[in-house]
């Protein structure tokens, strides 16, 4: 076998193997190793559909490998980093909040997220305080209803960023990092959720009975 046939063979065995990637960031890296064999085969064998289809596959492979890895470096940077709201402003609205409103109660359709700027709010059935740089309203996106899992109250006059969901889903896939802060907010939203849930139950098993006599009747 000459060495021209063997960079045919392996451009056409590296091309084959493509199929069987399971990521893309491997199947980028095989494909441009198949490219520069083709390109070898093609200029040795003066084969110019070959070698002009590979020319213009390889700085595409080559371009798309570099995108793959700098969304990888992002979603690891996303995963450690701090967020910060200051760029969502512009997909954002404002709302200002007197003391005892009511944003929506627990039930409700919900269509989106708020950020708090000033002011003080209250999750009622959580009992927790919403102050400024807090963010609620995001748990509706994910129930598979889209209600709002909690009662919130305005406490104090104050001022909140509202974003909708469709915005949110459009944010989600377009930013890593907006997408990595969002998950660890849902996480920690039931995370918190969950272990009131149960505390209020250990509660309840702790809490002293009165003893009973006779048929079941408590002491009093």
């Amino acid at each position: 076998m000459q060495g021209l046939e063997l960079f045919g063979y392996l451009g056409g065995l590296l091309t084959l193997t493509t199929f069987s990637m399971k990521t893309m960031l491997h199947l980028r890296m095989v494909g441009i190793a198949a490219n520069v064999a083709f390109i070898s085969y093609g200029a040795l064998g003066s084969v110019y559909p070959v070698l002009l289809l590979h020319l213009t596959l390889l700085p595409l492979n080559i371009w798309r490998l570099h995108q793959l890895r700098r969304l990888v470096r992002d979603i690891r940077d996303a995963a450690t980093a701090d967020f910060s709201v200051d760029w969502l402003k512009p997909f954002t609205r404002q709302r200002a909040v007197r003391a005892g409103e009511t944003l929506f109660r627990h039930g409700e359709v919900a269509d989106n997220v708020m950020f708090v700027l000033s002011g003080r709010f209250r999750a009622v059935e959580a009992d927790v305080p919403l102050a400024r740089g807090e963010v609620f309203g995001e748990l509706g996106l994910i129930a598979k209803d889209q209600r709002r899992t909690q009662t919130v109250v305005c406490e104090e006059d104050g001022l909140l960023l509202l974003i909708s969901y469709d915005e949110v889903r459009q944010l989600y896939f377009q930013n890593p990092k907006f997408g990595f802060y969002f998950l660890q907010l849902a996480a920690a939203r039931l995370t918190r959720d969950a272990s009131k849930a149960v505390s209020a139950h250990a509660n309840v098993d702790s809490s002293p009975r009165a003893p009973q006599l006779g048929h079941g009747h408590p002491v009093t």
